[in-house]
């Protein structure tokens, strides 16, 4: 079996997050050598870290540091520049012309640890970036191939596939909690200045193996960036718990301190992850909150200026994505709820009917 089969193999298995990433990089290093490996997840709103499964890579203590410097700081191979340029791939040696300490990272972080070559590879789906892995390999081992490159390249769509399939997966199973939200403040290192009981308690169900998780080291330094005049307007991501329990992470920047508060996941939260994760298009989102809304095709199709027709063409593309039959498994599979937000993108150009209730604000589906 070729490495494609072996991927198209284990994104049919139904694996969690954790075991998805694990089984996937073992697959790759048939095909491709590393010594290092770690597979990043991102909220495909916001594109930020919300989880890292690390395997003799970088110690966890770096961890913070080291999204600082992907959000703040710039660097070479950034993997918001891999996914912005279309390229998706990308080796530190290549991109640095064998001249690695040109990258802040590796000066700072794998330099002195021993590490060498890195490549690169953002997960990608048609619609959103669900992650990234990266490849490490000792100083003084044989640098990446362009041909390495490319391959990685090229099984990007199908690694995304695998963790979009895995949080689609989680999220259908989601455990619903009454749990009070948690606010903690974050120093500029990252260190806990407070904590109420309530997020010590989020903090403990989200940490791995590192001293501060992933998602709230992306969220505060993603706060410090907006706060700073910095791209981009949204400091929050959505992550699964330890136990379970769905939860929305946001920061902003207060009296000098980053503040940082955890809360369940509501369902007009997990809505458009789960609109996401089944890759339904814009006019698609729109049709669906219209059905959830009861409105019969005639109704939708007058209001969105569309023939019956094409109506009925859009629920059955909509029917068959999400795997349901009706109306009615559709509505309660998308939104869990019977008061469903709206899930049509907030782009330029990409507004619904003006008389539908206002967008989750700063929502990108």
């Amino acid at each position: 079996m070729t490495l494609r089969d072996d991927l198209l193999c284990l994104i049919h298995d139904g694996c969690g997050v954790r075991d998805f990433s694990l089984r996937a990089a073992k697959a790759v290093s048939r095909s491709v050598g590393f010594d290092g490996v770690a597979v990043l997840t991102m909220d495909p709103a916001t594109s930020l870290v919300t989880s890292a499964f690390v395997q003799n890579g970088l110690p966890a203590d770096a961890t913070a540091r080291i999204i600082e410097i992907e959000h703040r700081e710039g660097d070479v191979n950034t993997f918001a520049a891999l996914a912005r340029s279309g390229r998706l791939a990308a080796s530190l040696h290549l991109e640095t012309h064998g001249e690695l300490e040109r990258s802040l990272r590796h000066r700072e972080l794998r330099a002195p640890i021993g590490l060498g070559d890195e490549l690169r590879t953002v997960l990608v789906s048609a619609s959103a970036t669900w992650g990234a892995l990266t490849l490490g390999r000792a100083a003084g081992s044989t640098p990446f191939s362009a041909a390495e490159v490319a391959l990685m390249a090229s099984l990007s769509r199908h690694l995304a596939e695998g963790l979009r399939r895995a949080v689609l997966l989680t999220a259908l199973t989601t455990r619903q909690t009454q749990r009070s939200a948690g606010l903690a403040l974050l120093t500029d290192d990252n260190s806990i200045a407070a904590a109420d009981a309530s997020a010590e308690a989020w903090l403990a169900e989200l940490r791995t193996d590192t001293a501060l998780p992933p998602v709230i080291a992306a969220v505060a330094s993603q706060a410090r960036s907006v706060a700073a005049g910095g791209a981009g307007t949204l400091a929050r991501a959505r992550i699964q718990t330890s136990t379970g329990a769905w939860v929305t992470v946001r920061g902003s920047v207060l009296d000098g301190h980053t503040a940082v508060m955890i809360e369940p996941a509501r369902p007009h939260e997990l809505a458009p992850l789960i609109a996401d994760a089944y890759e339904l298009t814009a006019r698609e989102r729109i049709v669906v909150q219209l059905v959830a809304q009861g409105l019969r095709s005639e109704a939708i199709a007058e209001t969105l200026h569309l023939s019956s027709w094409t109506v009925q063409d859009h629920l059955k593309a909509v029917f068959e994505k999400v795997g349901v039959s009706s109306r009615g498994e559709l509505v309660a599979r998308i939104f869990f709820t019977h008061h469903p937000p709206r899930l049509e993108s907030q782009e330029p150009g990409m507004a619904g009917p003006s008389h539908l209730p206002h967008p989750l604000a700063n929502e990108r589906t």
